[in-house]
Formats: C-alpha cells, structure tokens, sequence
C-alpha cells in the first residue's frame, strides 16, 4: 500500500524498487490527491512497469486507466456495482476490521479483503487494538484471500501466513526503508520460506 507522505524516495521510484524486490501487486492509496494528480500518480507507476496495480476508492481513475481493479473504502460503491463495471476478472477488494467483516466481503463479491490491524501500524498511529492471528486465521475461514495489513514485515511475515493469509500489505516495513527494494527482498523472502518451504 502506498504513503506518500512516508516515503524516503519519491513515490513512484519507491513503488518500482519495491516491486523489482519481489512485491506481487501495489495498492495506489493517496486519498487527498485529486482525481487529476492521482491519475498521473498512477499513470506514472504504470508507466514504470507495474503490472497489478489497484487504486483505492477510486473505480473512475482504476478503469480509466486498466488498473488491475480498485480497493474499496466504507463509503465507496458496492463491490457487486464495482465488479460489473470493472468485469469478472477485475480485483475487488475491501478493508475489514473483524473476521465477521471478511465474512460479509466474501458474501458481497469481493475478490479479497485486507484484514487490519493485525499488529499496530508502522506507518501511522494506531486506531484500533490489534486484532492478532487468531483474528486473522477466523477471518481466512471466510472463503476469500485474505491479507494481514498492519505491523506487517519480514519477522512476522511467515507467520501470519502461517496463521491463514494469503499474503501481507505493507506500507511502513517498505516505504520508510532507505532502500524500498531491499526491504521488499526480505518480506519476500520469509515469505516464499513460508509458502513453499524447502525439504
């Protein structure tokens, strides 16, 4: 997930470091910009390779652009409304603060849901206890993938995939590094020993 305001590198340099150490897909999360400026805020990590890119809230910059798809806030359209504009294989996701919220995404049509805060943020100041894994492992009982967003980095990574996520969303652990890539590496890292364990 991006910060901006968090980052040591321009954003969009930070975003292609991250991605060339290992990270799948990036969620464009910059709620003040204008519809304008995030439009070429996206266009322009796009532009520097980023295949899955997901632009939080807004479904208008995501499909004008062919983003990957659009993670939806609590005031945004439904995800039944954003599927049917973005088509079947567009990503639709959606933030949960309890296991029973993953349930109601999954019932919803949502492609994923980010499940936060499963340990207290590094990139802002915490507004909501820790849920912790056991949180997390009853939220990946709700039949859609689920990733543990918050306090999220490589010496927790594996096990919170371990606990039932799909994988990790990570602002602070990446963006506040000196070298993004770096810091992508070795969330990577722990987590491919998690997934797919040597013998």
């Amino acid at each position: 997930m991006s910060d901006r305001r968090v980052s040591r590198l321009p954003l969009a340099e930070a975003i292609a470091a991250a991605v060339a150490g290992g990270v799948d897909w990036v969620q464009l999360r910059e709620r003040d910009l204008s519809a304008a400026a995030l439009l070429a805020l996206a266009d322009d990590v796009l532009q520097r390779g980023v295949r899955t890119l997901v632009v939080n809230r807004r479904l208008d910059v995501a499909l004008a652009l062919g983003c990957a798809g659009v993670h939806l806030g609590f005031d945004a359209v439904t995800p039944a409304d954003a599927r049917r504009l973005l088509g079947p294989g567009g990503l639709v996701g959606v933030s949960a603060h309890g296991p029973a919220e993953v349930a109601t995404a999954a019932r919803s049509g949502a492609s994923y849901a980010f499940l936060a805060p499963v340990f207290a943020p590094r990139s802002k100041r915490a507004e909501r206890p820790a849920l912790g894994p056991g949180a997390l492992a009853e939220a990946a009982r709700a039949g859609i993938p689920v990733l543990a967003q918050g306090g999220c980095d490589a010496s927790n990574a594996g096990a919170l995939v371990a606990a039932g996520a799909a994988g990790v969303a990570v602002t602070g652990a990446i963006l506040i590094s000196d070298d993004p890539g770096a810091a992508a590496a070795e969330i990577r890292r722990a987590l491919d020993a998690t997934m797919r364990p040597e013998a």
